[in-house]
Protein backbone atom coordinates (compact mmCIF):
# COMPACT_ATOMS: atom_id res chain seq x y z
CA UNK A 1 0.00 0.00 0.00
CA UNK A 2 1.95 3.31 -1.14
CA UNK A 3 1.72 5.72 1.35
CA UNK A 4 1.27 9.40 0.79
CA UNK A 5 4.70 10.96 2.59
CA UNK A 6 7.69 9.49 3.59
CA UNK A 7 6.18 8.76 7.49
CA UNK A 8 6.40 5.26 7.94
CA UNK A 9 2.86 3.91 8.84
CA UNK A 10 3.62 3.12 12.86
CA UNK A 11 4.75 6.47 13.57
CA UNK A 12 1.62 8.02 12.18
CA UNK A 13 -1.57 8.44 14.07
CA UNK A 14 -4.16 6.17 12.80
CA UNK A 15 -6.98 7.81 10.50
CA UNK A 16 -9.26 7.05 13.62
CA UNK A 17 -7.33 9.13 15.91
CA UNK A 18 -6.90 11.94 13.55
CA UNK A 19 -10.87 12.01 13.49
CA UNK A 20 -11.35 12.13 17.06
CA UNK A 21 -8.49 14.97 16.61
CA UNK A 22 -10.06 16.64 14.73
CA UNK A 23 -13.29 16.58 16.08
CA UNK A 24 -11.70 17.90 19.15
CA UNK A 25 -10.50 20.69 17.82
CA UNK A 26 -13.82 21.30 15.83
CA UNK A 27 -15.54 20.95 19.53
CA UNK A 28 -13.17 23.80 20.75
CA UNK A 29 -14.15 26.04 17.37
CA UNK A 30 -17.91 25.47 18.83
CA UNK A 31 -17.12 26.52 22.10
CA UNK A 32 -15.68 29.21 21.39
CA UNK A 33 -18.56 30.83 19.03
CA UNK A 34 -20.76 30.57 22.59
CA UNK A 35 -18.53 33.48 23.64
CA UNK A 36 -19.12 37.01 23.49
CA UNK A 37 -17.02 39.25 21.19
CA UNK A 38 -15.54 40.79 24.15
CA UNK A 39 -14.48 37.28 25.56
CA UNK A 40 -12.94 36.51 22.47
CA UNK A 41 -10.69 39.27 21.85
CA UNK A 42 -9.12 38.26 25.13
CA UNK A 43 -8.14 35.16 23.96
CA UNK A 44 -4.64 34.62 21.73
CA UNK A 45 -6.75 33.79 18.36
CA UNK A 46 -5.39 34.31 14.87
CA UNK A 47 -7.34 37.15 13.06
CA UNK A 48 -8.71 34.54 9.96
CA UNK A 49 -10.06 32.38 13.40
CA UNK A 50 -11.47 35.26 14.49
CA UNK A 51 -13.23 36.44 11.93
CA UNK A 52 -14.62 33.06 11.52
CA UNK A 53 -16.16 32.72 14.83
CA UNK A 54 -18.09 35.95 14.70
CA UNK A 55 -19.39 34.89 11.26
CA UNK A 56 -20.66 31.77 12.79
CA UNK A 57 -22.47 34.25 15.31
CA UNK A 58 -24.08 35.38 12.85
CA UNK A 59 -25.63 32.86 10.55
CA UNK A 60 -28.85 30.88 11.66
CA UNK A 61 -29.10 28.51 8.86
CA UNK A 62 -28.42 25.60 10.21
CA UNK A 63 -26.45 24.16 6.98
CA UNK A 64 -24.67 27.18 6.83
CA UNK A 65 -24.12 27.37 10.97
CA UNK A 66 -22.57 23.61 9.93
CA UNK A 67 -20.37 24.07 7.15
CA UNK A 68 -19.23 27.37 8.94
CA UNK A 69 -18.20 25.21 12.13
CA UNK A 70 -16.57 22.77 9.70
CA UNK A 71 -14.36 25.29 8.41
CA UNK A 72 -13.33 26.68 11.79
CA UNK A 73 -12.47 23.07 12.76
CA UNK A 74 -9.89 23.16 9.83
CA UNK A 75 -8.78 26.31 10.90
CA UNK A 76 -8.10 25.08 14.55
CA UNK A 77 -6.16 22.30 12.92
CA UNK A 78 -3.43 24.66 11.69
CA UNK A 79 -2.63 26.02 14.87
CA UNK A 80 -1.55 24.87 18.38
CA UNK A 81 -4.65 24.65 20.51
CA UNK A 82 -3.29 24.61 23.82
CA UNK A 83 -2.63 28.46 24.71
CA UNK A 84 -6.10 29.17 23.30
CA UNK A 85 -7.89 26.00 25.67
CA UNK A 86 -5.39 27.31 28.73
CA UNK A 87 -7.00 30.81 28.10
CA UNK A 88 -10.52 29.90 27.57
CA UNK A 89 -10.35 27.93 31.03
CA UNK A 90 -8.59 30.38 32.53
CA UNK A 91 -11.35 32.56 32.10
CA UNK A 92 -14.32 30.78 32.01
CA UNK A 93 -13.79 27.15 33.81
CA UNK A 94 -16.37 23.93 32.37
Amino acid sequence: MPQGDDTPAEERPSRSARKRQAEALQGLGVRLTGLRPAQLLGLPLPEVLLEAILEAQRLRSRPALARQRQYIGRLMRQLDPEPIERALDAKMPR
